[in-house]
Formats: structure tokens, sequence, C-alpha cells
């Protein structure tokens, strides 16, 4: 269905499965990927809480449904918490680069076995090498590859797109025999730390599920914002 606004046309695509909640639907509401403006749409859906997938730029809007927020870290008034500290100093010996996004068959090795690692017989876990190109960049896209490698050999990958408003933090993936070392905590600390050194304001996280086992880690960045009511305000610390 297709909705116009003075600013860039809407697509609300048809229900779907929820990919958090498996007695749920999800709906989505989709920038048009048709635009010619769509590089710089995304620029702005980002401040109002929109999400890249690919080529889509899009923002949840289920029947009944707000459980998806938003959320970002200020990055100038981050300060790592004991764990996180913990997590730096496990990850010191590894090497981070910074590299165009592009397929190669290393990085697709990694992804394909992340995802059969993560999402056993659900779907994803038999991406092909265009699914990945397709899922985690465009020709559009200011995005770049954070590396991770240890002496040498590729562990981890933060797909992670570089935004004049600050950096998105799109998707992460890593050597499944590397798990304890909190490799997407690690991603996260490292995206903060080029925020800063790009002079950049913010890591957009996507979006936080109170309470839910694979969303609420994004709470423990503190302090972090979250966009209610179309206002970005800081999210207060949870309970220990």
């Amino acid at each position: 269905m297709a909705m116009r606004s003075d600013v860039v046309r809407l697509f609300q695509t048809l229900p779907h499965a929820c990919g958090y909640f498996s007695e749920r639907t999800s709906q989505n509401l989709v920038i048009d990927p048709s635009s010619p403006q769509l590089a710089d749409l995304y620029e702005f859906g980002l401040l109002r809480g929109y999400r890249r997938a690919g080529e889509h730029v899009y923002v949840p809007h289920c029947i009944g449904c707000r459980a998806c927020v938003a959320c970002r870290i200020p990055v100038a008034t981050f300060t790592p918490d004991r764990a996180q500290r913990r997590c730096l100093k496990r990850n010191a010996d590894l090497e981070v680069r910074i590299l165009p996004a592009r397929y190669s068959a290393e990085r697709f090795a990694l992804y394909q076995r992340y995802l059969q690692w993560r999402h056993p017989d659900g779907g994803m876990d038999d991406a092909r090498p265009d699914d990945f190109s397709r899922f985690l960049y465009t020709s559009w896209s200011p995005t770049r590859f954070v590396e991770l490698r240890k002496d040498g050999r590729l562990i981890a990958i933060a797909v992670t797109d570089f935004c004049t408003s600050g950096l998105s933090a799109v998707y992460t993936c890593y050597d499944p025999d590397e798990a304890g070392r909190g490799l997407g905590t690690f991603a996260i600390l490292r995206q903060i730390e080029l925020a800063r050194e790009n002079g950049l304001d913010h890591v957009y996280l996507g979006f936080w599920i109170a309470g839910h086992p694979k969303m609420d880690y994004k709470i423990h960045f503190q302090p972090i914002e979250t966009l209610r009511n179309g206002q970005w305000q800081i999210e207060p610390r949870p309970v220990s």
C-alpha cells in the first residue's frame, strides 16, 4: 500500500512472520526503494528511527505492537561498564581494519558459518553469495566493513554505515569458535571509538526490545537514547 507525504513515498508491507515473537506477525513501513534520493532519505530516516537492511530503509509498523524501539548511543557521554572493559581487554590482541564493503570468498565463508550456527533451520542458514551482497550493502549505502582479525585470520565483520549523523551498526557476524570473546559487544565498542575518531555524535543500534533475550543487550550500553513519540530521550538505566 503506497502512502504519500510532502517528503517521501512510503510503502507498507504485507503482514509476515515476526522475527522476534513466534506468535506474532509484523509489518514495516519502507521508504520508496526506487527513489533516486534514497541515500539522502536514508540519512533523514535514520534520525527518525529507520533502519537499513540491504536496499530497504524501513521501520516496524505493527498492528497492536510497539515492542521495537529505535535506540542510539551518544558517544560523547558513553562510559563502558566493568563487563565491557573486560571485553575490550580480552580482545586487545585483535587487529581492526576498516575496508570497503565488498564480497570475498573469505568474508562469505565467515558469514555463512555464522548463520548456520546462529540460525539453524531458520531459512537463513543456506545463504548464497548473492544473499551476502544483497543483505549487507548496496551501491548507494555509505557502508564499510570493520574487520576483526586474529593473527591475520578473519574472525568477525561489523557491517557499518558511516552516515553524517553517526555510525549505523547494521549487522555483525563472527566465527562461532570465538564466541567466548564477546565479539558482538566488542564490535559495538569499536564502533563507538570510530564514531568519536570521525567526529560523529551517535552509534545507531537499530531496535531495542526490552526483556527480549536477543535484543535486550543494547540497554547495557549506557547512556543510551530511545526514540519515543518522535523525540530522542535518555532511557533509564535498567534495575540491577
